[in-house]
């Protein structure tokens, strides 16, 4: 995992923008940063046919800075903002968020969209999309350090969240979203086939719940999904049942808990 290397808003402004001079990273290097649209968003016109991989280090290093990933987050979450908005809700000043959103905006994560019409802010909202990652093998020494530091960031803001989920949760009179959250862990015995298999069918229910803002009913609201699929660690493997694995293994296992 590479060391965490924060980029201050001042050399931002002035660098290459960059996470790391190293290099930084984000969740499943073979996964996805396909979101949600946000509100406004029309998924017929703007998800592209087919998955787009990220190749480019540049990108990829535009994409791993931290506060990057803070005001994607934001688009996530509440839809189209203004770099004065970013601003205000993350602590920074506009000129940094306003640097951010074009570096952003030049590797097409983020576009200009139109505001309510207040005079001549500039708003700003996430561009969805199907975007993969390299597959590690595939992945040169510095890129893997990018893929690291970009999901040591984004795991540790999702967690955030839904602490921050939690903690209002708790605060308020629990209501029928509070009682709504899926959660599952569970096991299966895959061929590596198999989970790439499972992976396509996952984002393909994910875009079947999809929709416009037009067709979406009353008291919808945003839901994150978070996929984190991987095997056991080879030296963990015989280790589950005390014998090698023959391939014989049961692979009905329910849910587990905690």
């Amino acid at each position: 995992m590479a060391q965490d290397k924060s980029t201050t808003d001042d050399d931002a402004a002035h660098g290459d923008g960059s996470a790391s001079e190293r290099g930084t990273a984000e969740p499943l290097e073979s996964g996805t940063l396909a979101e949600a649209p946000e509100r406004g968003a029309s998924t017929s016109s703007q998800l592209p046919a087919a998955p787009q991989e990220l190749t480019d280090l540049r990108a990829l290093k535009a994409l791993a800075q931290p506060r990057r990933q803070q005001m994607l987050q934001h688009l996530t979450v509440h839809g189209p903002a203004t770099s004065a908005t970013l601003a205000r809700a993350l602590g920074l000043n506009t000129g940094a968020t306003s640097y951010h959103l074009r570096e952003l905006a030049r590797y097409g994560f983020v576009e200009e969209t139109p505001g309510p019409g207040r005079g001549r802010e500039r708003w700003w909202r996430l561009i969805p999309g199907d975007r993969r990652f390299p597959p590690r093998s595939r992945q040169s020494t510095e890129m893997r350090l990018v893929m690291d530091e970009l999901n040591q960031h984004a795991y540790a803001a999702d967690l955030e969240l839904f602490a921050q989920l939690q903690r209002e949760t708790d605060a308020a009179e629990a209501d029928e979203w509070a009682d709504a959250f899926p959660y599952s862990r569970g096991t299966m015995r895959l061929t590596v086939a198999e989970l790439r298999e499972f992976f396509e069918e996952y984002i393909a229910l994910l875009n079947r719940y999809k929709r416009p803002d037009a067709d979406t009913p009353p008291g919808a609201r945003t839901v994150l999904t978070r996929l984190l699929a991987f095997p056991t660690p080879v030296t963990g493997e015989a280790a589950d049942n005390g014998t090698p694995d023959n391939g014989t293994a049961d692979n009905r296992k329910g849910p587990e808990t905690p």
